[in-house]
């Protein structure tokens, strides 16, 4: 799997503009659905309202179906299973997002965290990494903390 995610990203390079938008959004979708994987595990704890909650995120950020998510999913998932780190992830979102794109995953990285109204340390600290990787400012790391923290206390 993991040769396949290159060898996509690698053809999406090639001259070939319509077969190659085509692989281009699969990977970036595969990239981006793997880190909220990667966070959603990260306690060890795959809450149903956090795949749930995956899935919505998926679904509005890409504009996709609910079956179009699910295989996302499954796809993603496999890929994560055969990575050797969040890096390969990060920087396919690095070579594709603006810096306010990656702000915008960032913040729906903790909506997920959030869902179950528990931060455990081990999702910030997936969190602190995939932030590093994306080159994200601490100041801004923290923003998005804090935004997701008042939008819950609004919610109550």
């Amino acid at each position: 799997m993991l040769n396949y995610f290159k060898e996509m990203f690698h053809n999406s390079n090639s001259t070939h503009e319509d077969h190659s938008h085509v692989d281009k959004n699969k990977i970036i979708q595969i990239a981006t659905c793997a880190l909220f994987l990667e966070v959603a595990d990260a306690d060890d704890n795959y809450d149903p309202r956090e795949k749930e909650k995956i899935i919505l995120i998926m679904e509005e950020t890409f504009n996709l179906s609910r079956s179009e998510v699910d295989e996302l999913l499954k796809i993603s998932n496999e890929s994560v299973e055969n990575s050797v780190s969040i890096y390969e992830f990060t920087e396919v979102i690095n070579k594709n997002f603006s810096y306010e794109e990656k702000y915008n995953i960032m913040l729906n990285l903790w909506r997920l965290v959030f869902v179950d109204h528990y931060l455990h340390k081990y999702e910030e600290y997936t969190l602190r990494k995939i932030s590093s990787n994306l080159s994200l400012e601490h100041k801004d790391f923290i923003a998005a903390k804090l935004q997701v923290k008042e939008e819950l206390k609004s919610e109550e």
